[in-house]
């Protein structure tokens, strides 16, 4: 891999629709991220390490753990850890209420065009208001 093609962000992607999440990583990955990718927010939780992902992108309706959930237990092992909350829902009340340190940047609802997600992923993680 030249320096050019080395991922420069480490995405933790947590989707239990398994086409929309190989879809979503398989573009991300095109545009040079890395992305681990998991159908539950269980199995997700136990790969998180402080350091080891930049961003997570979490669905927001998953079994056992709602994406908001997960988040904030991901918070309690890394503070650093941006967020990205993907919804075909209208939960964008129930997301202001429970985070309102985040800006509405952090939330985006599914189906998007990869092109829109990646640039919406990058201004979250270089902290540029949208």
């Amino acid at each position: 891999m030249t320096a050019s093609k080395i991922p420069r962000w480490r995405v933790l992607l947590v989707d239990d629709e398994e086409e929309v999440r190989s879809t979503l990583a398989m573009g991300l990955r095109k545009n040079g991220f890395y992305v681990a990718e998991f159908n539950n927010a269980i199995s997700a939780l136990s790969a998180v390490e402080p350091g080891l992902f930049d961003l997570a992108i979490l669905d927001v309706r998953m079994p056992k753990l709602s994406g908001f959930e997960l988040y904030k237990k991901i918070r309690e092992k890394d503070r650093r850890v941006n967020v990205c909350f993907l919804t075909a829902f209208e939960a964008f009340d129930e997301f202001k209420n429970l985070f309102p340190e985040l800006a509405t940047r952090h939330f985006v609802r599914k189906p998007i065009m990869i092109a829109s997600l990646v640039k919406r992923l990058n201004l979250i993680l270089n902290n540029i208001e949208a």
